[in-house]
C-alpha cells in the first residue's frame, strides 16, 4: 500500500510537470508596440535607450534586420498583421479608423473596422485549441461587432481606439468610449496605475491562470505613441536629455521593464522554453511627434522611406530555434500568423489566401531562399514595390524613385533615370499587385489626412533627423547610435 501511494504521488508530480512545461503545442506571445523608432533600442545600436530585457530577448532569439510592416500608419498595419494578408485585398482603406470619409460615403465612423469576413490570427489559433487574450490598443474598429471578443479572443483589457492617456482619466464620464479602458465587453474601468504596467499585469495574470493549456497573448502596448507621458522615476534616469526625447526614453524604459516582467514570469513557471515570443512595432517612429529615431534609416511614420515601414523584429522559441541569430533577408509582420499557426501544429495548406509565410524553415536553415522576393505598400496613389533589394516608390505628384537598398540604405541615390527597363518592369509588377485589391470599403476626402501630409516627405536624410533631435540633448556626447 505504501509503495502504491508513493507511485500515485510520483505519477501526479510527473503529470503536473508535463502539463506545465511539457505540452507539445507552444504558448505564443506577440508583443506589438506603437510608434517606436527603428534605432531606439539597445539591440538596434542605441546607447541612449535603456532596454536590457529586450536586448536579452534579441540575444536569446533571432534578430531580423529587415523586418517590415504592411503600412506606415497604425490601423492598416494592424489589419495586415492580424490577418496575414495585405489589407488592400479585403478593401481596408489606407487610413486609420475611424477616419475621414468623402461626403457621399455611406460609411459612418462606427462602420469602419476589420471586415467580419476576415479570419484573424486568434481565430486560427482557437481552431487549434488555444485560449486567447488581447491587452492594450485594438484600433481595428470601434463598433461592437469589431470588438476583440468577436474576433477570436477570449479575454480583453484595453481600449478600442488609437491613443489615450497612460494615466487614469479624472473625468472618466466625459471620455469617448473608444478611449476608455474596457475589461472584456463594455465593462469600463480606469486603470489603477500607468497603462504600460497595467497591461503587463493583465498578461501575467492570464499566464498564471492558463499555464496548463496552450495560450496566445496579443500584448499591444500603446507605448511609445503620444501623448508623451512618463513616470517621474523613469524620467530621472535620463538627465542628459530634455523635452520629448527625455519622455520617449522614459516611456521606452517602462516598456522594456514590462516586457521583462512577462518574460520573467514565463521563466518562473517553467514555460519559457516552449513559448514563442515575438516582438515588433506597428510602423516607423514619428520623429516630429515623439522624438523617436529611425536612424540609420531615412524617413518617418506615414511615409514610404525605410524609416516609415522598417521596424524592429524579434522571435524567440528556445525549444525549436537557435539563439543569437541575425537574419538579414526581408520579412514582414504578415509572416507572424503563418509562423504561429505552423508552430502550433497547424497545416500551412489550411491557410487560404495568406500573403505571409512560415518563417521557421528559413531561420532553421532548411530553406536558404528569401522568404519574400516581392513586398508591397500602398497609400492612395503613392505605392512601393520592393523586389529583392530594389525598391520602387511611386508618387502622384512627382517622378518615381528607384533605390538599390543593398548599396544605398538611406535612399539618397535615385537610380530611376539610370535603370529605365528595371523601372518599367517594376511598374508592371506593381500594377499587377493592385489588380488583386478589393474596392475600398470607404473613401477619403479629396486630400490625404493632414496628420499624414505633414510628414509624408519629412526626414529624407539622416542629417534632417539629427538636426531635429539635437535640440533635445543636453549632453551631445550621447546623441545617436554607436
Amino acid at each position: 500500500m505504501k509503495n502504491l501511494k508513493f507511485s500515485i504521488a510520483f505519477l501526479a508530480i510527473v503529470l503536473c510537470q508535463l502539463s506545465c512545461i511539457g505540452q507539445k503545442q507552444p504558448n505564443i506571445v506577440l508583443i506589438f508596440i506603437d510608434d517606436a523608432g527603428y534605432g531606439d533600442f539597445g539591440f538596434q545600436g542605441s546607447d541612449v535607450m535603456i532596454t536590457p530585457n529586450l536586448d536579452k530577448l534579441a540575444e536569446q532569439g533571432i534578430l531580423f534586420t529587415q523586418g517590415y510592416v504592411t503600412d506606415a500608419t497604425c490601423g492598416p498595419s494592424r489589419a495586415g498583421l492580424i490577418t496575414g494578408k495585405y489589407q488592400q485585398r479585403f478593401g481596408y482603406q489606407e487610413i486609420n479608423v475611424p477616419g475621414y470619409m468623402s461626403e457621399n460615403s455611406k460609411f459612418l465612423g462606427d462602420d469602419m473596422g476589420l471586415p467580419l469576413n476576415q479570419k484573424t490570427m486568434a481565430d486560427y489559433l482557437k481552431d487549434l485549441g488555444y485560449v486567447n487574450a488581447m491587452y492594450g490598443k485594438w484600433h481595428l474598429g470601434d463598433a461592437d461587432r469589431f470588438h476583440p471578443l468577436n474576433r477570436g479572443f477570449d479575454e480583453f483589457y484595453g481600449f478600442r481606439g488609437g491613443a489615450r492617456s497612460y494615466f487614469p482619466y479624472k473625468d472618466f464620464k466625459g471620455v469617448h468610449h473608444d478611449n476608455k479602458m474596457e475589461r472584456n465587453f463594455e465593462n469600463y474601468e480606469e486603470p489603477d496605475g500607468y497603462a504600460t504596467d497595467v497591461f503587463v499585469d493583465e498578461a501575467i495574470s492570464f499566464v498564471e491562470r492558463h499555464k496548463e493549456k496552450p495560450f496566445f497573448i496579443y500584448l499591444a502596448f500603446n507605448a511609445v505613441h503620444t501623448p508623451m507621458e512618463a513616470k517621474e522615476e523613469d524620467l530621472a534616469k535620463f538627465p542628459n536629455l530634455k523635452g520629448k526625447r527625455k519622455e520617449v526614453a522614459a516611456m521606452t524604459l517602462a516598456l522594456d521593464r514590462a516586457c521583462g516582467r512577462l518574460m520573467d514570469k514565463l521563466e518562473e513557471l517553467g514555460l519559457d522554453k516552449n513559448t514563442v515570443v515575438a516582438f515588433s512595432n506597428d510602423n516607423g517612429g514619428p520623429t516630429d511627434k515623439n522624438a523617436s529615431i529611425n536612424l540609420p534609416l531615412s524617413g518617418t511614420k506615414s511615409n514610404h522611406l525605410e524609416g516609415g515601414i522598417r521596424v524592429p523584429y524579434l522571435i524567440k522559441w528556445p525549444k525549436r530555434l537557435k539563439a543569437g541569430i541575425r537574419y538579414d533577408y526581408p520579412v514582414s509582420t504578415l509572416d507572424f500568423l503563418p509562423t504561429f499557426y505552423a508552430a502550433a501544429g497547424g497545416k500551412i495548406e489550411d491557410l487560404k489566401e495568406i500573403d505571409g509565410v512560415n518563417l521557421i524553415p528559413y531561420v532553421d536553415g532548411l530553406n536558404n531562399e528569401r522568404p519574400h522576393e516581392d513586398l508591397f505598400w500602398k497609400k492612395d496613389v503613392r505605392a512601393v514595390y520592393r523586389h529583392n533589394d530594389w525598391k520602387l516608390i511611386r508618387f502622384a505628384d512627382r517622378p518615381a524613385e528607384l533605390y538599390d537598398l543593398s548599396a544605398d540604405l538611406t535612399e539618397q541615390n535615385n537610380l530611376a533615370t539610370e535603370q529605365p527597363e528595371r523601372l518599367n518592369e517594376m511598374f508592371k509588377k506593381l500594377f499587377e499587385w493592385e489588380l488583386t485589391h478589393e474596392r475600398p470599403l470607404w473613401t477619403l476626402k479629396q486630400d490625404f489626412e493632414k496628420y499624414d501630409i505633414d510628414r509624408m516627405d519629412r526626414y529624407r536624410t539622416p542629417e534632417m533627423v539629427k538636426k531635429e533631435i539635437e535640440k533635445y540633448n543636453v549632453d551631445n556626447s550621447k546623441n545617436f547610435k554607436k
